[in-house]
């Protein structure tokens, strides 16, 4: 684990003992702190009992804590702990500040860090697949992966490749990446924030760390993005602030199986100068990006049943994350190729995103809470079929689609009206396609999220 003198005889309380929360308790103990530690579930609270002081910090007097470390689950802006952590002085903190923290100790490293949207966990696993294939010693962590304070510190000249949600942004005061980027931003997870302005605010506050000499690349697709970038540009100088050039690596895109589509394009080209702001060769990029084998859920391909393709795309919560996938495979002549598995607990009552790429659509099966409402807005576009069940809809469309056709679940929703989140969603969407037949093919490895956050 990564520990730190830094912390030797601090007060720390630790909010919330889930996989980053326990990891932080550890390292903070290992380093000679005092913890205080709570979590809602009585397991942990018994697992640290001996070891550290177990204590609500809503019901005890939080002077003197040098910080409060919480999950970037914790909604700030409706939760007491931002109260109370600012009548006592206190601030309130996550396990990356802790990480920056701990930087001059470590062994000479440095660090990536990928916020966005939509598209960052790929980005972020893509980048540290290129390091890796490269040789250059590399950790993943933030919203993917292990948590970071758990893990054992980079040998010198080693690469720390963080994906950072806006909750891990806002606990966050002193990263500087020596490289970062922002891929996109569109509305969602707006019950955190008071508006869209505020929400990329947060976004660009991991730019705002950065010192004047160090690299940041953007997506600059849309209005927001491109306004961080344009006052990154004008603080630090445009070449250190740079709007990614797709274009460059679209001849090569048709050799990269697993990053198909316009935005997997974009997420390519960001990995690639981050990549290359590293010291990579083009040569070792182009090397590294046709061998990345993908995300699960995200754009997966699993295989193929009778000549059908089945892409499991489970991660696209909302219509802007779908619209691309939608996009990733245009028709073929005069014959649409997609059979669209959609619906699930509606972000938005719209699916306008998606609407461009409808043309690409086949058919849709609609499923869930928002399934009526994706049907009605739907029908005058595409043929729907009106499913409940995601077992129906994958039932019917392997019915319907024929070689050549694309069964794809991308469902534009949050998954929680049916599933317990979207990876469950997304494995039972591959059990039921093998449950048929399909041989299914091994992707980059599930990576997980050491928060559960996706901001």
């Amino acid at each position: 684990m990564i520990t730190a003198k830094v912390f030797s005889d601090k007060n720390y309380c630790v909010l919330g003992l889930a996989r980053s929360g326990m990891a932080t308790v550890e390292a903070l103990l290992a380093s000679g702190a005092r913890v205080t530690a709570w979590d809602r579930r009585e397991e942990p609270r018994e697992e640290l009992a001996d070891r550290c002081t177990i204590a609500d910090p809503l019901e005890i007097d939080l002077v003197g804590f040098d910080g409060i470390v919480v999950s970037p689950g914790v909604p700030l802006n409706t939760h007491p702990i931002a109260e109370r952590a600012r009548q006592a002085g206190v601030p309130i903190i996550g396990d990356i500040e802790l990480f920056a923290l701990a930087r001059p100790e470590l062994p000479a490293h440095r660090v990536i860090g990928i916020t966005g949207t939509n598209g960052k966990s790929t980005t972020t696993a893509l980048v540290h697949h290129l390091l890796e294939q490269a040789g250059v010693p590399s950790r993943m962590g933030g919203n993917i992966g292990l948590p970071v304070l758990g893990q054992e510190p980079l040998p010198e000249d080693g690469v720390y490749v963080f994906e950072l949600s806006s909750y891990q942004i806002d606990l966050t005061r002193s990263l500087a990446c020596e490289a970062a980027a922002l891929i996109n931003i569109t509305p969602d997870h707006l019950d955190r924030y008071d508006d869209f302005a505020a929400y990329a605010f947060a976004k660009g506050r991991l730019f705002a760390m950065q010192g004047v000499s160090q690299y940041a690349v953007f997506g600059c697709e849309d209005a927001p993005t491109s306004a961080v970038q344009q006052a990154e540009a004008a603080r630090r100088g445009a070449g250190l602030a740079v709007c990614v050039d797709s274009w460059a690596w679209e001849p090569f895109q048709g050799e990269w199986p697993s990053l198909q589509g316009p935005h997997n394009l974009q997420n390519a080209a960001i990995a690639a100068a981050l990549a290359q702001a590293m010291g990579l060769s083009r040569e070792a990029v182009l090397e590294g990006l046709a061998s990345f084998a993908g995300l699960p859920h995200r754009m997966e391909r699993l295989g193929e049943l009778g000549g059908v393709l089945f892409v499991n795309d489970s991660k696209a919560t909302n219509p802007a994350s779908t619209a691309p996938a939608l996009a990733a495979f245009p028709v073929e002549g005069d014959h649409a190729r997609i059979h669209w598995i959609c619906g699930g607990l509606a972000k938005e009552k719209t699916l306008q995103d998606c609407a461009p790429f409808l043309g690409n659509v086949a058919r849709a099966y609609t499923i869930g809470e928002a399934g009526p409402l994706f049907a009605d807005l739907l029908e005058p576009h595409v043929p729907v079929e009106r499913c409940e069940l995601l077992a129906e809809a994958v039932s019917r469309a392997v019915g319907l689609a024929r070689a050549g056709d694309v069964i794809m679940l991308s469902p534009a929703c949050a998954s929680f009206d049916q599933f317990r989140d979207y990876e469950v969603r997304g494995d039972i969407f591959r059990d039921l396609a093998v449950s048929l037949g399909l041989e299914a093919v091994p992707s980059q490895g599930d990576q997980g999220q050491a928060s559960g956050v996706s901001s």
